[in-house]
């Protein structure tokens, strides 16, 4: 039987975290959350110096008994004196199923709360980690992936971090119990369908008959491979970030030329942690590879992760705006005022000198939407031509053209985004007596990742 735990050994992990500015626990109720919980709170009672601590609970909706989880994981705090923040989360299921869309959406919501140089501590333990390194396994995974989940790594402007991976599940069972701790019991982990419950409740019982110590020896293993993965990350040289002619970041293709598979998995692997994304599995990868070399120059093939996405558009790849959800709509601006479109970005119209858009203070200007064959003539001069060709001129992404937004009086073009104002009745060195010279500015939306 494998030793109790007490705080004692948590202190070095959260002695190390004081500076943090807060504390978060993902408290889900279950015995490994439960138990973290219980740890950091009677180790913060010793060490009145740590920082303020939050139970973070992720209704995801999809059990009858959600809203009792939630009531219970309120009442577990109530009794240990924890402050309680409960989020609900939007799970949107797509091909790589229930329990994927379900992380997605609880690392997303993670992620949106955690401010900078927050830490996140999440309850995943001994069992965890083997469960987690033999699915890679079974899919093939490289070696980052079989290193299966580290200690700790960036979310968002925080960190998350995992003080229990040396415990396994039967100490926090018989921690909670110790303590008269209540916890809670999601039915879907005994559905044997699902990969990893098949693991858990049918494979690891038959490997523990014949290797009762395979815990430790796989988390060793899983370690072992961290490192080398590490070791591997720092000799590859990270390709210089590029942007689109609209701040899309993403990297030049041109290492493909002299790279293997292998190297090059590990070059986009390695750009993607620089941006602070973790990297997709490798079978998800290795098929984006395979479609960049083997695409057409035009082509443009893109790899769909769940929480980012990622597309080639010329010579480069680029890390695309989040636009998935969003329905535009027309809508009025007046000179002066501002306005934040999801999807799209921050439009301004913004007083200038010299030559603009002259404009009266009341106007009211209309806001649309590229939709296909407008037609313009840009105020620098030349002949009306179709938009399109003026944004394939202009290097435009793909993704960006349905939502350039274009700004209208009436049913005159007066600026396309914040690329170009157009030739019309109201653009010159002067106006009307009443009216003075704007423009349209756009911040588009890009998606940066961590920089």
């Amino acid at each position: 039987m494998s030793k109790a735990i007490d705080q004692k050994a948590l202190s070095a992990l959260l002695a190390s975290h004081c500076e943090a500015p807060h504390w978060y626990v993902a408290f889900s109720g279950g015995v490994d959350s439960t138990a973290l919980l219980h740890l950091i709170t009677v180790w913060r009672k010793k060490h009145p110096e740590s920082p303020p601590l939050t139970a973070l609970h992720i209704n995801h909706g999809l059990q009858a008994e959600a809203s009792e989880w939630e009531n219970h994981c309120a009442w577990i705090c109530r009794f240990l004196d924890v402050p309680f923040l409960a989020l609900p989360a939007e799970v949107v299921v797509d091909g790589s199923g229930l329990e994927s869309a379900a992380r997605e959406a609880r690392y997303a919501l993670f992620e949106s709360q955690l401010g900078r140089a927050e830490v996140l501590f999440l309850g995943h333990h001994q069992d965890d980690q083997v469960e987690t390194f033999l699915l890679r396994l079974l899919r093939g995974a490289g070696v980052e992936g079989l290193g299966a989940m580290p200690r700790q790594r960036s979310l968002g402007e925080g960190l998350l971090s995992r003080p229990l991976l040396d415990c396994s599940r039967a100490q926090l069972e018989r921690y909670v119990a110790k303590h008269g701790l209540r916890t809670i019991e999601d039915p879907s982990n005994a559905d044997t369908s699902l990969d990893r419950n098949f693991l858990r409740r049918e494979v690891l019982p038959l490997l523990s008959k014949r290797w009762p110590g395979y815990g430790k020896t796989i988390t060793r293993a899983a370690e072992h491979l961290a490192g080398a993965a590490q070791a591997l990350e720092e000799v590859v040289e990270i390709p210089k970030t590029c942007h689109s002619a609209l701040g899309d970041p993403g990297f030049p293709l041109a290492f493909l030329d002299a790279s293997s598979d292998e190297q090059a998995t590990q070059v986009i692997r390695a750009w993607l942690k620089s941006r602070g994304l973790q990297p997709p599995d490798q079978s998800l990868l290795q098929e984006f590879l395979r479609q960049l070399r083997k695409s057409l120059r035009s082509a443009r093939p893109m790899l769909d992760t769940g929480t980012y996405r990622l597309q080639r558009y010329r010579d480069a790849v680029y890390l695309l705006p989040d636009q998935r959800k969003t329905e535009l709509t027309s809508m009025l601006i007046a000179p002066g005022e501002t306005v934040t479109v999801a999807g799209v970005g921050k439009l301004s119209i913004r007083r200038v000198t010299g030559r603009g858009i002259w404009l009266a203070a009341d106007e009211e200007l209309e806001l649309r939407w590229r939709r296909g064959g407008e037609r313009a003539r840009p105020a620098s001069g030349g002949r009306s031509a179709d938009l399109k060709k003026w944004l394939q001129e202009a290097a435009i992404p793909p993704w960006w053209r349905d939502r350039l937004p274009l700004l209208f009086l009436e049913n005159q073009m007066l600026a396309v985004g914040g690329l170009w104002a157009c030739h019309s009745s109201r653009w010159g060195e002067e106006g009307e007596e009443a009216e003075a010279p704007w423009e349209l500015v756009w911040e588009p939306a890009t998606c940066s990742g961590l920089d």
